[in-house]
């Protein structure tokens, strides 16, 4: 019997005393930089962790695979004929797309707002449309919108970013919970609130708009390390994090924070194992993600090679890290009920008020998700949703998500609640786990019924 007391001190006090957030955020953020998937920044940001987890005596590889991928230059954009410029991003994989056309306000892009408009006064436009969902109206995803938009023949979409001073963040234009829709319908970009704003007071003047986009295949690898069990070698727990960010931002929240406390972790479980000679009673593994900003190629790629056709077996868990600068520690959230029970028990055991959750429908919106899709059991860290988030929650896909917004002290006690969970669950005899028959084809059919809703996230 693990004294979990004296352990739960010297985790505790190595978070706190040994922390190297610091350094990996400036290695991270500063020197590395942007780190897009398939390009040099993102293969030295995986080299860098492989490195890592090699220098806490674990033996670490990459697990290469070939991705889709898409780059895009400068748009141009001038509001004539005064030629106002018009700052915008496209969304994630928006295709080349040139067009000088009139601006339409279409609101939120719902069908309300459109069913009383000609199909005359849209084909051909340029769509100013909000992101948010309409008030006091059936919830509609953007994606949704967007084909409605598409099949009633606007040219292109313009979509209203919520934050203020000109702050735009890369977005996707699909509902990651369908499948074969990878794509937005039409070509979309992301504009500021305050560029939103003068365009919808010059509905009817001409808005001219050039965008050159490229795919390509490309390779790229996830990072994998594993810290061996004692008891149960053979069966494991999964946690990970994505290292790749979204073009031109430093990815201080989104994600060196994950893949930070990741890193962390991975160190003082492995000086813990040193210093006392003990070993976690199942495996852990430690896995870096490539390309999730990518509709979550990376994790998809080590579910498929990993899991798909029996090459190992399936984790008992996956926990997955994802913006943990978005507020402290409340506890996970799992995507299937039947572990809440026995997760909820080592919480209370670790006596800091932790809780349990299971999702109202399953997040498509990290890896987590791919998990989800073989029906293996899967959870992210509940840190903001619904209540208590940070400032900082607001950073993400954009350029301003820097180093200073990585939260230091709450990203030691995100690592020492992580630490101490993980040593737990590995310690938990196999007899005492909920049976998990879930299949692939179960989430399939509750996927079907969950699309026409969007997805809860906070």
């Amino acid at each position: 019997m693990r004294d979990w007391r004296e352990t739960d001190r010297w985790l505790m006090g190595e978070v706190w005393t040994g922390s190297r957030i610091g350094g990996h955020a400036i290695q991270l953020c500063d020197v590395i930089g942007p780190r897009w998937a398939s390009t040099e920044a993102e293969r030295l940001c995986a080299e860098y962790i492989r490195k890592q987890f090699a220098a806490s005596a674990m033996t670490a590889q990459m697990q290469p695979f070939q991705m889709q991928t898409w780059a895009h230059g400068k748009p141009q954009a001038k509001l004539l004929p005064e030629s106002i410029s018009i700052d915008m991003v496209p969304y994630f994989r928006c295709p080349a797309f040139s067009v000088a056309a009139t601006v339409a306000d279409v609101g939120f892009g719902t069908p309300g707002e459109l069913d009383g408009l000609e199909d005359s006064a849209l084909r051909g436009t340029v769509a100013v449309m909000a992101s948010a969902c309409q008030p006091f109206s059936p919830p509609l995803s953007v994606a949704d919108r967007l084909r409605l938009l598409a099949s009633r023949g606007v040219a292109a979409v313009l979509v209203i970013d919520a934050k203020d001073g000109g702050r735009m963040e890369y977005r996707w234009g699909h509902d990651m919970r369908e499948d074969g829709f990878r794509d937005p319908p039409l070509p979309t970009v992301t504009i500021s609130r305050e560029h939103g704003a003068l365009l919808r007071k010059r509905v009817g003047a001409t808005i001219e708009i050039a965008i050159d986009t490229q795919f390509s295949e490309a390779p790229t690898a996830n990072v994998v390390a594993e810290l061996a069990g004692d008891l149960w070698p053979h069966e494991h727990l999964v946690i990970g994090a994505h290292h790749d960010t979204v073009f031109g931002s430093p990815g201080g929240n989104d994600n060196g924070s994950g893949v930070i406390a990741l890193i962390e972790t991975a160190r003082i479980l492995n000086e813990w194992c040193g210093a006392t000679g003990q070993a976690p009673g199942r495996t852990i593994r430690f896995v870096s993600f490539s390309a999730e900003e990518q509709s979550l190629q990376g994790s998809a790629a080590y579910v498929e090679d990993n899991y798909a056709a029996g090459q190992m077996p399936e984790p008992r868990l996956a926990i997955n890290l994802d913006e943990l600068s978005a507020g402290f520690m409340k506890g996970l959230v799992l995507g299937f009920p039947h572990l809440r029970g026995l997760i909820q028990q080592q919480f209370d055991t670790m006596g800091d008020g932790l809780v349990c959750h299971v999702m109202p429908q399953l997040d498509g919106g990290s890896d987590h998700f791919s998990f989800f899709r073989a029906g293996i059991d899967a959870a992210h860290v509940w840190r903001w949703r619904f209540h208590a988030s940070n400032p900082d929650a607001l950073f993400h896909h954009e350029a301003a998500d820097t180093a200073d917004k990585i939260n230091v002290r709450e990203l030691k006690e995100h690592v020492g609640c992580l630490a101490r969970l993980l040593l737990r669950l590995a310690d938990v005899p196999p007899d005492r786990w909920p049976r998990n028959d879930i299949t692939a084809a179960d989430v399939g059919r509750q996927l079907e019924r969950e699309r026409a809703g969007v997805a809860r996230s906070r």
